[in-house]
C-alpha cells in the first residue's frame, strides 16, 4: 500500500472474508471451517469473526487511507456473493466500526442477490472473460463468451463463475444504470485448471477491454494484470481444489497462478502488456472527457456467435465531439475484412461522415478513432487513427496517434484558426477544412499547424513504435518515450529491461540535455521529433543447460472425476511415478541476475522442485513452462534441481485448445525437449 501510494496509485482493498482468487475455501481458514458456523451469513458468531479480521485489516492501513492522505480509497465487500442484501450491508458496517472509513464500497455486481442492496450503500463493478477456466465443457468458447466482444449496453456477464452459477440471463439489477459502469474483473489473461488448458491470445485482452469500455466501461480493472505464485500452507496446500472442505469448483496449479497475465509470475512482460498499456496512455490523456460520454450503439448488430458479417462498433459522444470504436475480433473466430464502411454519425449540428471515403476495416482488428476532438486550439474533425497520448513542451503541443493498419491514414481538421506548416502526405482543403492523406507512419510530424495561441504537431506512429510509446515523468517533467524495452522511471532514475535486444535504444521527446548510461554520457541524434539515445546491451553468453532424465514415468494415471463432476488433478504421491530429469544449473551464475529455465516440455502436469520443496507447477497446455531463479537464489544454484512430469493418458477428460485437442486423443507422453536460460537484463538511465 505504501509503494501504491508513493506511485499515485489509488487502491480497493479485497478483503473478503470470502474474497475466492482461486485460494482454499475462497480465503477461509480451516480452523474458521471447524467452528461449525453458518458462513457468508449474518450469524452472529460469524460477524464476531469477521470483526476480528476487519479490525485487524484496518491495524494494517492505518495512517493508509484517503482520509489521511494514504492511496486507499475503496474496500471490496464480499466477492460473487449471491445471499441477502442485508449481509453486505452489514459487513460495510462492521468494515466502518473498524476504522475501514473510506469514500467508497464496492462489491461484484454479479450473480444477482437474492434481496437487493439500498441504492448509494455499495457501487456494484462488473468484468468479463474472453474465456474461464471454470466452466464445465471441455470444448472451446462454449455459452455466451463471443458477446464480451460485442457492444452491448447490459453490463452484468453471464460467463463468469458458470460453475458456480450455471448458465443465466444476462439482465441487471434496477438500479445498475445509476451508478458509474466501473469494472473489476476484465481478463488480462486465463490460467489452466486440470479440465480446461487454455491458451490465450494478446488481442483477447485487448478486444474485451476496448469493447467494454466502448460499452460505456469508465473503469478498466483487470484479473489478472501481474501473475503469481501461491505461498506455501503452513498445513495445507493453498489453492483451489474440488475436495477442499468448502467444496470448491476446479483444481488448480498448487503453486503457479501466472495466468497468462499482461506480466508473467516473474515479471515477464508480455505482449498484451503493451496492447493494453496502449488503450490506458490514451484513457490517462483523454478519460476526463470520454467519461463523460455515454455509449451508444447502431441498429444493426451481431445476431450470434457465428455472425461475422455484422461490423461490431459503438459510438461514446457528448452530441459534438467523441470516438468510434470498432471491434472486428472474436477468440477463436476469424472475423473477415468488412470492405465499404464509413460511418454515419448524428451530432447536434448535423451529420458527420468518416472516413470520407468508404474504406476496409481490416480483418482481426480493434481500434477506436476521434471525431471533433480539440487538440490545444487545433478542432481534428476526424482521423483514420487511433490516440495515444500527449506531451507539451513549451508553447507546442505534440499528440502521439498509432496508426490502424491496413486503413489509409488521414487527419482532418477544421481551418478555421489554423495554419498548415508542415504535413506528411497529401493535403487537400475544401469545404473549411484541412485534409492530409495517405499519411505514411513515422517519428517526425504528420502534421504541423499554427493555432493562435502556439503549435500543434500530431504524429503518427506505425503499430511497432506505437506500442513502444511510454509516457512518464523523468527529470523534472513530463516526456514521451519510445523503446522496445520494458520501461520504469523510479525518481531520477529510468529503468530499461529487455530478454534478448542487441541494444538498448530510447527516443525521448521533449529531450534532455543529457543522458547517461550507468555513469557514461550517451550521445543523442534526430529522430524525427524525438531524440534517440542508444547503448550496447552487454549480454555475456549465457550457458547452456545440461538435464538428463533419472527416472522413468509410471503409467499415466486416469484422472478421477471429482465432486464438481470435473477431472481432479495429481496430487503429491501420484508424482511418485513421474518421470524425473535432473537440470544442472552452473554454479558460477551471480544469484542478482534476473534469470529464468524456459522449459519446453509435453505431459500432464509439471512441477519444479529444489530438493524437496515445491518452487512451481504447470498444467500443460503446449506453451513453454517458465521457473524463476532469482527468487531462489543463492540456493538454486547450489542445490539439486529436479523437473517432474506425468505423462497423460489417451482420451482423458481435458479440454485443449483447437489446435492441441488431437494430442488428447492419443495420450501424451512424458517428455522433455529443451530447457534453456533466459536472462531479463536491466540498464539505468539519468538524465541533466
Amino acid at each position: 500500500m505504501q509503494t501504491c501510494g508513493e506511485v499515485g496509485l489509488p487502491v480497493v482493498i479485497r478483503a473478503g472474508p470470502w474474497c475466492h482468487g482461486e485460494a482454499r475455501n475462497g480465503g477461509l481458514p480451516e480452523w474458521l471451517l471447524d467452528k461449525g458456523l453458518k458462513l457468508r451469513t449474518d450469524d452472529p458468531a460469524y460477524l464476531k469473526e469477521v470483526r476480528i479480521l476487519y479490525a485487524e485489516i484496518a491495524a494494517q492501513l492505518k495512517g493508509l487511507l484517503w482520509k489521511d492522505g494514504g492511496p486507499v480509497v475503496g474496500f471490496q465487500l464480499e466477492n460473487e456473493y449471491r445471499g441477502d442484501g442485508t449481509h453486505l450491508v452489514a459487513l460495510k458496517r462492521l468494515a466502518r466500526e473498524s476504522g475501514i472509513d473510506v469514500p467508497i464500497f464496492t462489491r461484484t455486481g454479479w450473480p444477482e442477490l437474492k434481496s437487493p442492496v439500498p441504492y448509494g450503500e455499495i457501487l456494484p463493478l462488473f468484468g468479463g472473460y474472453a474465456e474461464g477456466f471454470w466452466d464445465r465443457e471441455l470444448t472451446p468458447m462454449p455459452g455466451d463468451y463471443w458477446k464480451v466482444f460485442a457492444f452491448e449496453t447490459v453490463r452484468t456477464d453471464t460467463t463468469i463463475a458458470t460453475d458456480q452459477f450455471g448458465r443465466r440471463k444476462a439482465a441487471d439489477e434496477v438500479d445498475t444504470g445509476r451508478y458509474p459502469y466501473f469494472t473489476c474483473e476484465l481478463g488480462g489473461g486465463m490460467i489452466s485448471s486440470y479440465h480446461r488448458r487454455l491458451v490465450m491470445a494478446p488481442e483477447d485482452a485487448l478486444a474485451l477491454a476496448l469493447a467494454k469500455v466502448g460499452s460505456g466501461s469508465n473503469l478498466p480493472g483487470y484479473y489478472m494484470y501481474h501473475g503469481g505464485t501461491n505461498p506455501d500452507g503452513a498445513r495445507t496446500t493453498l489453492q483451489e481444489l474440488q475436495a477442499t472442505r468448502i467444496t470448491n469448483w476446479n483444481d488448480l496449479p498448487e503453486k503457479g497462478y501466472d495466468y497468462k497475465a499482461p506480466l508473467g509470475e516473474f515479471g515477464q512482460i508480455r505482449l498484451h502488456y503493451h496492447l493494453l498499456r496502449r488503450l490506458h496512455l490514451l484513457l490517462r490523456d483523454f478519460g476526463e472527457s470520454l467519461a463523460a460520454m455515454p455509449a451508444r450503439l447502431p441498429e444493426a448488430k451481431p445476431a450470434g456467435r457465428d455472425d461475422s458479417a455484422t461490423l461490431r462498433w459503438a459510438v461514446r459522444s457528448n452530441g459534438d465531439a467523441g470516438f468510434v470504436f470498432v471491434n472486428n475480433y472474436q477468440r477463436l473466430q476469424p472475423m473477415p475484412a468488412k470492405p465499404g464502411v464509413q460511418f454515419e454519425l448524428g451530432l447536434k449540428k448535423g451529420i458527420l461522415r468518416l472516413p470520407e471515403a468508404p474504406c476496409t476495416i481490416p480483418a482481426d482488428r480493434s481500434f477506436l478513432w476521434p471525431f471533433n476532438l480539440e487538440l490545444d486550439g487545433a478542432r481534428l474533425a476526424y482521423a483514420t487513427a487511433q490516440p495515444v497520448c500527449r506531451v507539451r513542451d513549451g508553447s507546442t503541443s505534440y499528440f502521439v496517434f498509432a496508426e490502424t493498419a491496413g486503413v489509409p491514414a488521414e487527419f482532418v481538421f477544421d481551418e478555421a484558426g489554423l495554419t498548415l506548416s508542415g504535413a506528411h502526405g497529401r493535403v487537400e482543403r475544401g469545404g473549411g477544412r484541412i485534409r492530409i492523406k495517405d499519411i505514411v507512419p513515422g517519428r517526425g510530424a504528420a502534421a504541423d499547424l499554427r493555432t493562435g495561441s502556439g503549435r500543434v504537431v500530431a504524429v503518427l506512429l506505425d503499430e511497432a513504435d506505437s506500442l513502444g510509446c511510454w509516457k512518464a515523468s523523468w527529470g523534472g517533467r513530463e516526456r514521451l518515450f519510445l523503446s522496445n524495452a520494458g520501461l520504469v522511471v523510479d525518481g531520477d532514475r529510468l529503468r530499461l529491461s529487455s530478454d534478448g535486444a542487441p541494444e538498448f535504444s530510447l527516443s525521448v521527446l521533449p529531450a534532455p540535455g543529457a543522458v547517461k548510461a550507468d555513469g557514461a554520457q550517451l550521445e543523442g541524434k534526430p529522430d524525427g521529433v524525438f531524440v534517440r539515445f542508444a547503448a550496447p546491451a552487454f549480454r555475456p553468453a549465457l550457458p547452456t543447460v545440461p538435464f538428463e532424465q533419472v527416472a522413468t514415468a509410471g503409467p499415466a494415471r486416469m484422472p478421477a472425476i471429482g465432486v464438481n463432476g470435473v477431472a481432479a488433478g495429481p496430487t503429491a504421491p501420484d508424482f511418485a511415478r513421474a518421470a524425473v530429469w535432473r537440470i544442472r544449473l552452473p554454479a558460477d551464475l551471480e544469484p542478482g541476475r534476473d534469470l529464468r529455465l524456459r522449459v519446453r516440455y509435453t505431459g500432464d502436469v509439471a512441477r519444479a522442485y529444489l530438493g524437496d520443496r515445491l518452487l512451481t507447477d504447470d498444467f500443460f497446455n503446449g506453451e513453454a513452462f517458465e521457473i524463476g531463479l532469482k527468487r531462489s537464489a543463492p540456493e538454486v544454484f547450489r542445490g539439486e534441481l529436479l523437473l517432474k512430469v506425468l505423462p497423460m493418458i489417451a482420451d482423458a477428460p481435458i479440454g485443449f485448445s483447437p489446435e492441441r485437442r488431437s494430442l488428447v486423443h492419443a495420450g501424451i507422453p512424458a517428455a522433455v525437449t529443451s530447457v534453456e536460460l533466459v536472462e531479463t537484463r536491466i540498464l539505468s538511465l539519468t538524465c541533466d
